[in-house]
């Protein structure tokens, strides 16, 4: 169908409102309202990155790009931080949820190793950005 079709394609809400609940209800895919419905999205999107990984051809990469869209609409209307530094993002959270460098040891590893990222001496990898995400219920993304 070339894109002048798609202005006289009916749109059938009696077949697809059903196809949409059965969706919606097996994995969550909505809006986000909440802190439940946002984590249940991450974790929606961290199984979809351990799948899809990088690979722009399976079958769920384009799930997994309206995932990190929904997440990234909820996190710029409650959460918005204007393009900073992933470490920057780490010490903020930090700040809001009262944590020190050694609290953090599950997802980075050692204090010294926490240090390095909040000085600038050491990325954040992805296994890392992961953890962070799930920890405090954000996008991968924010720390990458």
């Amino acid at each position: 169908m070339n894109l002048a079709q798609y202005e006289n394609y009916p749109i059938d809400s009696k077949a697809i409102a059903p196809i949409w609940d059965d969706l919606r209800n097996r994995l969550g895919l909505s809006p986000i309202h909440n802190k439940a419905q946002l984590k249940q999205m991450v974790q929606l999107m961290n199984s979809l990155v351990d799948e899809v990984g990088g690979n722009e051809k399976h079958p769920l990469a384009d799930l997994l790009e309206i995932v990190g869209d929904i997440i990234a609409v909820y996190e710029d209307r409650h959460h918005p931080i204007a393009d900073a530094e992933p470490r920057e993002v780490l010490r903020l959270l930090m700040e809001e949820n009262n944590l020190q460098q050694k609290d953090l040891a599950t997802e980075l590893g050692s204090q010294s190793v926490v240090s390095e990222i909040l000085s600038g001496k050491r990325t954040i990898n992805a296994r890392q950005a992961k953890a962070l995400a799930a920890r405090f219920a954000v996008s991968p993304g924010a720390f990458l």
